[in-house]
């Protein structure tokens, strides 16, 4: 085998610091924790991810190509060894001196920060005390954990200071398909549970219904069900995305069709044949049925943000708007 390098070489060198039935956990030494997203797809500029692998399992997740940095190729093992970065609050402070005010930044898009090892590590909750401390970003945090209504009290001082979006991923209000495609996350009720937490803790949460799976969760009466939970739980917006299916998310995604949903499978192989991502009369059909069902439930209003209390006043913030928002 060619010489590790890079992040390849931490995770080769990383200790084991705990072990479970079917998941091991490793402690990753970290040179910087905000990286930079370039991507014009994305709504924001920075990324932070306390955690490389989620053993939430879910079939669908476009993330596992990163174990793959590391020189993991196994798809499961994204599942199956986590990585826990070491945290140091002096370097992340440094770090977060070096942004400009005003840059967005988002905590969770590779993997989920509220997984089960948050419950031991509590590294998102270290970083969100450093914002707790400093003003003028603009935030957003994607999970599908309760887990995240554990910090309100760091959450609601971190929303004093910057702008502050929580996103709630719910596939569907359907426990048991839940279940298959996510079999290790919180049932959706409880994740619709911390949403109603949030809002009545004066936090902005949204409800993000992500993948949208053809035939799967994507009819009117699934997606009119979450909507219309998410507005009774207090929910701020209401999004959806379709799902894509990355090389390494099919190595996964397809053979559970092949068990789960047979009558699927050679669907889905066909129109994921040559692009990760569908195009054409599906992506618009479930766009104009989000339209119709955001109306339904007012999601489709504005909904500017207040300025936060600690806000800071620089000249250089003058051209943001309140509803920039990092989610």
């Amino acid at each position: 085998m060619p010489e590790l390098v890079g992040i390849a070489r931490l995770a080769s060198e990383s200790p084991r610091i705990e072990a479970k039935q079917r998941v091991e956990y490793f402690e990753l030494s970290t040179r910087k924790y905000l990286t930079r997203c370039d991507s014009p797809r994305m709504p924001f500029s920075w990324t932070i991810n306390p955690y490389r692998g989620c053993e939430f399992g879910c079939k669908y997740c476009y993330a596992r190509y990163a174990h793959e940095f590391m020189e993991l190729h196994d798809p499961l093992d994204f599942e199956r060894k986590i990585f826990a970065k070491h945290f140091e609050e002096a370097r992340f402070r440094e770090e977060l001196k070096h942004l400009p005010l005003g840059e967005s930044i988002a905590l969770g898009t590779a993997t989920d920060p509220y997984q089960p090892a948050e419950r031991r590590y509590e590294i998102t909750r270290a970083i969100l005390r450093v914002f707790a401390g400093t003003e003028g970003f603009r935030l957003g945090i994607t999970t599908k954990s309760d887990l995240v209504a554990r910090d309100i009290d760091v959450l609601r001082e971190v929303a004093r200071r910057h702008y502050l979006t929580i996103a709630m991923t719910i596939t569907t209000v359907d426990g048991e398909l839940a279940r298959l495609l996510e079999p290790l996350a919180p049932r959706p009720d409880l994740r619709l549970r911390a949403v109603r937490k949030l809002t009545e803790a004066g936090l902005r949460s949204i409800v993000f219904c992500a993948p949208i799976l053809p035939v799967i969760n994507d009819s009117e009466p699934a997606l009119n069900a979450l909507a219309q939970a998410a507005s009774s739980a207090g929910a701020r917006g209401f999004r959806g995305n379709i799902l894509f299916l990355k090389p390494c998310s099919r190595k996964v995604f397809l053979p559970f069709l092949e068990e789960r949903f047979p009558a699927l499978a050679r669907r889905y192989r066909e129109r994921f044949e040559n692009s990760a991502y569908l195009r054409g009369a599906y992506p618009e059909m479930i766009h104009e049925r989000l339209h119709h069902i955001r109306r339904r439930y007012g999601f489709d209003r504005e909904d500017p943000q207040a300025e936060p209390a600690l806000w800071p006043h620089d000249p250089q913030l003058a051209l943001f708007t309140s509803t920039g928002t990092a989610a």
